[in-house]
């Protein structure tokens, strides 16, 4: 079993003589020369080998093993190389094994394996140590010793003792063997160190593993010094949060907290929600069970979490598909407002067909009191799905729709979700109210962010900032509601379909009276159907002297009015008082009438024409006076007119002095007088060209001294040369005509389409004329007794004095002023 580094040795040393010994094969140990080691025995061989060794020369041959896991070694498996060996004590324990204190003697190699009677004698042949001394070896002596006191200091388990008699051995040889026996070596490397006979090799190969080791123990240390550092804070910790946890035990908050958290996880695996919101709860309620009660994080998670489980992902309300019952529900809820009502059956009737179907994003645009908020409330009672409404009047910041980031102190979520969490449905009729009443400042523009909440293209996945999750709007039914589309962004025109809602007729009102408003107020009022009763006559007086408006809110109030003071009758009479209002008694109860109802003027006036105007509220009847007086030709316009109204005055003006010669004017006419413009109710802002015609009329009559009919009302606006252009909101303005007892209403030529959504009893009793050009406006509005009397040859022009301003003119009053 000889290897090339055994080889080598038997070529430069001798052998002197053959010696036998017992071998004691030993496991994962390497014993050395000079070196006392106590050893336990088990196996039978090894006991029969040390007590021959103990009844003879007391001499055994210590061999190591090359696998440690063989029991029954053969000599191949034991090292050639090992230490001759005294016992000094053999001492035999109780379980049969033997503890053996052993000291090496010398090196030795193993020649022949010689077995005998159950253990191994080996033939051994001594190895000499060749002396040495030089500077190299003082120098490997040094290194090693001050090495050896470093690994010592670094491994607690060598002792100073032995550091002190370890630094007084001088032998290389033997300070070598020593302090190879108390390093925590390998077998191998062990095994390698024995093997070197030379005394300066064998130093130098082991200040090599010596320099290893304590390169690995100082490792070791540092490993030591941060895991107890950490350690350290974790015990801290752990500490902490015990007496946390006892604190939270004698207050019974931590019980508490647990109860919750267990119940929040019981709804966690209820609630039904997204994917992405369920991976997002399952971080969050992770990181909230880490957290203590009492910290502010801990509040902001639950809220959190607590959000999204409320929210009704997929929780719908079973619609109604019935189109005759919804029909039946309109129509009880609501007189007249066809197109409304037909757009929501074509709904429903598409729905039906179609089984899936996204929400519809309606706008209903009229003035106030005509139903629109009320209607969208029928919608949901019609389609059997929940009704939430949302006011967006005065909103100015985008987070009031897309909600806080959670990085903000008291974040929530914007209204689009905090109003779906109160539904608890998520296929609810949403009303956003006055959605023209949004405006816009540093916090951003609203109106934007209704754009995503609108489209049904992107709607699909609305993304509140709070939440930062996709939210399914698609099947949420929004009716937006606004007075005008003027304050409305085009982009959000554009998501939405219009519906215009017009002003009532009387016939209307009446009936709405008589079906809704007078039972609500019999109700609120605290009266019975037998106390009061109203003729259709006295509900008309009320409509046609008290009120003046598209809508019925101001007749409601009126009616309430009156039912509060026949309550006050029923209380002092007793229950048994029954009171029949008729239109002789509404003045008892209504005290003076507030409007002249029937004709807008009482005589025809030189300068007065009666225009029709467009507001927010519904149409207006809009008076234009024109007076004229000497001057220096200048043009004076008062009345708070917008600029689009003062140009189109101009306008006017320009036409009429084109038109001079034909008029009977000279040339020269306005260089000496003065023209007045005013229209009355001054505080209130006008503007708009739709009253081009109405000035120029009046503007014509004032120079003529013709009297303009104050039956007729006119709207258009007008050319340099005359023509009458289209105006738009015709239907509230021939409404207001209506309102105000006018008979004929002069209109554009190209707003004859329009004719046909105004309701067929209004032109039962208003007559439209359409016209294409001032020419066809003043014949008809000024009373002449001949058509040529107003327009003469240009050769028949008469002088202009200004005693004509003052002549009196035929059927008419002579002074023009306010009506």
């Amino acid at each position: 079993m000889l290897n090339s580094i055994e080889k080598n040795i038997q070529d430069e040393i001798g052998v002197d003589e053959k010696f036998y010994y017992p071998l004691l094969p030993l496991r994962d140990v390497v014993v050395f020369p000079n070196v006392v080691v106590p050893l336990f025995v088990g196996r039978k061989k090894s006991i029969k080998a040390l007590e021959y060794a103990l009844s003879h020369e007391k001499e055994v041959f210590l061999s190591a093993q090359a696998d440690a896991g063989v029991d029954d070694p053969t000599p191949k498996d034991i090292y050639s190389f090992g230490t001759l060996g005294t016992v000094l004590q053999l001492l035999k324990l109780p379980d049969g094994t033997v503890k053996a204190l052993i000291e090496g003697k010398e090196r030795g190699k193993i020649d022949n394996f010689v077995d005998k009677q159950g253990f191994f004698m080996v033939e051994i042949s001594k190895c000499e140590e060749p002396a040495v001394s030089d500077q190299e070896t003082e120098a490997l002596v040094r290194s090693i010793g001050t090495s050896f006191e470093e690994y010592a200091k670094l491994n607690t388990k060598i002792g100073k003792e032995i550091v002190s008699a370890v630094t007084a051995i001088e032998d290389p040889g033997r300070l070598a063997d020593t302090i190879a026996g108390h390093l925590a070596l390998k077998v191998s490397e062990k095994q390698g160190i024995l093997e070197t006979i030379d005394p300066n090799k064998r130093l130098e190969r082991l200040y090599g593993e010596l320099e290893n080791e304590v390169d690995i123990l100082r490792l070791e240390q540092r490993l030591r010094t941060r895991v107890k550092k950490q350690m350290e804070k974790t015990q801290k910790d752990y500490y902490l949060n015990e007496q946390i946890r006892a604190i939270q035990k004698e207050m019974g908050t931590k019980d508490d907290f647990k109860a919750e958290l267990a119940d929040l996880e019981k709804k966690i695996k209820r609630k039904r929600v997204s994917k992405e919101a369920h991976q997002r709860i399952k971080q969050e309620f992770k990181k909230l069970k880490m957290m203590s009660p009492m910290s502010a994080e801990a509040a902001v998670v639950r809220n959190y979490i607590d959000w999204i489980i409320d929210l009704p992902w997929f929780d719908k309300s079973r619609k109604k598909f019935d189109i005759a019952d919804a029909e039946v529900i309109l129509n009880e809820d609501h007189y007249g407002l066809e197109k409304p009502k037909e757009r929501i059956l074509e709904y429903l009737a598409v729905q039906r067909l179609t089984k899936k179907m996204r929400g519809p994003i309606l706008c209903l645009v009229g003035p106030p009191g005509v139903g629109k908020t009320s209607l969208a409330k029928s919608v949901a009672r019609a389609t059997g799905r929940k009704y939430v409404r949302l006011s967006l009047g005065g909103v100015r910041d985008e987070a009031e729709i897309r909600g806080h980031r959670r990085t903000y102190i008291g974040a929530m979520p914007g209204k689009i979700i905090q109003f779906l969490k109160k539904a608890k449905s998520n296929n609810p009729v949403f009303c956003l109210d006055e959605v023209d009443k949004m405006s816009t400042d540093f916090r951003g523009d609203p109106s934007a962010a209704l754009l995503e909440v609108l489209d049904p293209e992107q709607n699909v996945a609305f993304n509140d900032h709070y939440l930062d999750l996709d939210y399914d709007l698609s099947d949420v039914f929004f009716i937006t509601t606004a007075n005008s589309l003027y304050n409305i962004p085009i982009p959000l025109q554009d998501r939405m379909e219009i519906i215009r809602l017009a002003g009532y007729t009387e016939i209307e009102k009446l009936n709405i009276a008589k079906q809704f408003l007078v039972k609500k107020q019999i109700e609120l009022n605290g009266l019975l159907p037998e106390n009061i009763a109203f003729t259709d006559k006295a509900i008309l007086s009320i409509i046609r002297t008290y009120t003046s408006e598209a809508g019925v809110r101001n007749l409601e109030r009126e009616i309430s009015s009156i039912c509060r003071k026949v309550a006050k009758e029923v209380v002092l009479n007793g229950e048994s008082t029954r009171i029949n209002i008729k239109a002789q008694s509404i003045q008892k109860y209504l005290g003076v009438p507030k409007y002249r109802y029937g004709r807008t003027e009482e005589k025809d006036i030189v300068g007065l024409t009666t225009g029709l105007a467009w507001t927010d509220v519904g149409g207006e009847l809009l008076q234009t006076e024109v007076t004229v007086m000497p001057g220096k030709g200048q043009l004076s316009l008062t009345g708070k007119l917008g600029e689009v109204m003062q140009e189109s005055a101009q306008a006017a003006l320009s036409y009429v002095r084109s038109k001079a010669r034909a008029l009977k004017l000279p040339d020269d006419f306005y260089e000496k007088i003065d023209i007045h413009v005013h229209v009355p109710e001054g505080a209130i802002p006008k503007d708009g060209p739709s009253a081009g015609v109405t000035l120029a009329t009046s503007i014509v009559s004032a120079l003529t001294r013709y009297p303009v009919r104050c039956s007729i009302a006119m709207t258009g606006e007008i050319t340099l040369r005359g023509r009458v252009l289209p105006i738009g909101g015709l239907k509230e303005k021939i409404m207001a005509a209506h309102r105000g007892g006018v008979t004929k209403v002069l209109i554009p030529m190209d707003n004859k389409k329009d004719i046909a959504d105004i309701p067929k009893k209004i032109l039962r009793k208003v007559e439209l004329v359409p016209v294409e050009h001032v020419d066809e406006v003043l014949k008809e509005a000024l009373i002449l007794e001949d058509e040529q009397e107003l327009f003469a040859p240009e050769g028949d022009i008469q002088p202009f004095c200004f005693s004509d301003l003052t002549k009196p003119e035929k059927g008419a009053e002579t002074a023009v002023t306010a009506h």
